[in-house]
């Protein structure tokens, strides 16, 4: 009469597809993890705003508050430093009021030329130098939240450093920017890859525990 149990190379076959199986079972449970983890990476970092491509500091346009010197060649008496007013303009001898705001430096350049041309200037060379850009501004969760002169080559840690560094309560992972000429504010990821411009307002909000 034959025995009910099973002999020993059987179990040792059962032994070994149900050790397959919880293995399989457990790749796929590993892959579907791994989506998972992707999906809120990914939900993540769509939920920051894309880092624009920010202008040369040469490149970035007068407002007002920006000091400038202005060289006219071989007219000693119109050379020297200038602040764009609050409506935007700048006034010089000769050339009278000239709007600044909205134009780079080299387009800042050739408007003074031509204002300068309606005058006794027959050819006149112009060049303008930015001396002091408007300020920038860091609230929230700083040590010295306030105004700050900016600096070429600004980026939100410097920026946050300037300020006094984080405080405790401080994200670690994020800063809210409001870009100079906007009214709402947009957040980017903590990085240096994002720079700070020129009447830029930065806050940085609290974390949660």
């Amino acid at each position: 009469m034959r025995s009910g149990r099973l002999s020993w190379p059987a179990l040792a076959a059962l032994a070994l597809a149900l050790l397959l199986a919880a293995c399989k079972t457990s790749d796929v449970a590993e892959q579907k993890s791994s989506a998972v983890a992707e999906q809120k990476s990914s939900a993540k970092e769509q939920s920051f705003a894309a880092a624009p491509n920010l202008p040369k500091t040469s490149e970035i346009r007068l407002e007002a508050g920006d000091k400038i010197r202005v060289t006219v060649f071989g007219e000693e008496k119109l050379t020297g430093e200038y602040q764009v007013d609050t409506g935007g303009y700048v006034g010089l001898p000769l050339a009278g009021s000239v709007k600044a705001a909205g134009l780079t430096p080299p387009e800042f350049e050739r408007a003074l030329e031509a204002a300068f041309k309606k005058t006794y200037l027959r050819n006149p060379k112009v060049t303008v130098e930015v001396l002091t850009f408007r300020p920038f501004y860091v609230l929230g969760e700083v040590q010295k939240p306030g105004e700050y002169p900016y600096r070429a080559g600004l980026n939100v840690l410097s920026a946050i450093a300037i300020a006094g560094g984080a405080s405790y309560r401080a994200s670690n992972s994020e800063v809210l920017i409001q870009r100079a000429g906007t009214t709402t504010l947009q957040k980017f990821p903590l990085s240096p890859t994002i720079s700070v411009m020129p009447g830029d307002l930065v806050r940085v909000p609290e974390r949660f525990f």
